[in-house]
């Protein structure tokens, strides 16, 4: 059973902390007592926003009178206390006010999230992140998912007592293990997704990157470093993608559908390769020209020193993110993160960011906020 008074403040919390820069009514004064249900919030905070979505050219003035009568038609819903119950109208409005360029901005557009790392372990994180795609979606925004699922593989090959190994950070992937991938990404991951997303009154639908030759693939040769030399050295069913064709994207999203895509791949002759979903969902903001990719993880974003939280980098220029990387002030995980980013550039989205996905409601916080979050890359 959720805890409806958690999520109430849960809600408060992101209004009056992270949408706007005011000062407002604090988030315990604002929920006391209040008895609503997880749907009736999530209609509630749609609704708010996407009324102003639906009317771009409204005054701050008009936003303000047309909050006065949802407040009022809110409040008188079965009676039920409200969380903006309580809150001034002109409060109301000066969230959505912020909102609003952002609104603007990204109506139409296409965004990739690859989404991954905690916030696909944890229920209530997954919760959040299915909220905001719902929010996007809502105010016109084409969203594409892409999805990992490292940890689930590793699992299921441990309840058929199968080890997995790694050699420089891939898995090695004999035939047996890609079979059991695909199973676990396709069928039980991405089905997840699927469900959880029209749950919330989206189409969504499932893809792999074999389906209508989506993503056509390629092996990928791990790089190893022995004696001081460097070697190539074949890992099995491990793919980078040589091609990804578009056409059946374009045509679920002009429909007004969600695609879900699990990263794997199909060879030449017709071979399944697992790859780096980070990848992939570079691969294909790329190729759909997104104005942003955004990549759920399990950090803040980028840092000079990782050790020293004040040399945090909001803003990374593609030039400088190569030189890191060369340099090793980028190294470890965040390398396949960032290099994900500079490819989704150069291929020919607008921008790409490395976003946490622990923080709830990562998305909107850095979609339709002032301040962002994370490192973007441009």
């Amino acid at each position: 059973m959720i805890n409806e008074e958690k999520l109430t403040k849960d809600l408060a919390d992101l209004i009056i902390k992270n949408l706007t820069s005011k000062e407002k009514v604090s988030a315990e004064n604002l929920v006391d007592d209040a008895q609503v249900d997880e749907d009736f919030i999530q209609k509630m905070t749609l609704e708010l926003i996407g009324k102003v979505a639906l009317k771009p050219d409204m005054s701050e003035e008009e936003i303000a009178e047309e909050f006065i009568k949802m407040s009022a038609s809110f409040d008188e819903v079965d009676e039920v206390e409200t969380p903006l119950k309580n809150f001034p109208a002109s409060a109301k409005a000066d969230v959505l006010i912020e909102a609003l360029p952002y609104i603007q901005e990204f109506y139409g557009k296409t965004i990739v999230i690859k989404y991954g790392g905690n916030a696909m372990v944890n229920d209530e994180l997954k919760e959040k992140v299915m909220q905001d795609v719902a929010l996007m979606k809502f105010v016109g925004i084409k969203v594409v998912i892409v999805h990992g699922g490292g940890p689930e593989i590793t699992h299921f090959l441990k309840k058929v007592g199968k080890e997995s190994s790694f050699v420089s950070g891939l898995r090695v992937t004999d035939e047996e293990t890609v079979e059991i991938a695909e199973m676990v990404l396709d069928g039980k991951v991405n089905s997840e997704i699927v469900m959880l997303l029209n749950r919330r009154g989206l189409r969504a639908v499932g893809l792999s990157g074999k389906d209508a030759g989506l993503i056509q693939a390629q092996k990928k040769l791990a790089t190893v470093y022995e004696d001081g030399q460097k070697s190539k050295v074949d890992i099995g069913y491990v793919g980078k993608t040589k091609k990804v064709d578009t056409h059946i994207l374009e045509d679920l999203i002009s429909k007004d559908y969600v695609p879900v895509i699990a990263p794997i791949g199909v060879g030449e002759d017709g071979e399944s390769y697992n790859i780096n979903a980070d990848y992939v969902a570079a691969d294909i903001a790329g190729a759909l020209k997104a104005e942003k990719l955004l990549l759920l993880t399990d950090t803040d974003g980028v840092y000079k020193n990782f050790d020293d939280k004040q040399s945090f980098i909001s803003t990374l220029k593609a030039d400088d993110a190569r030189e890191f990387i060369k340099n090793g002030i980028i190294s470890g995980g965040m390398i396949p993160k960032v290099e994900a980013c500079l490819r989704a550039i150069s291929n020919g989205a607008n921008k790409a960011h490395i976003i946490d996905g622990r923080l709830p409601h990562s998305i909107i916080l850095e979609l339709f906020t002032a301040e962002g979050i994370g490192t973007q890359v441009l």
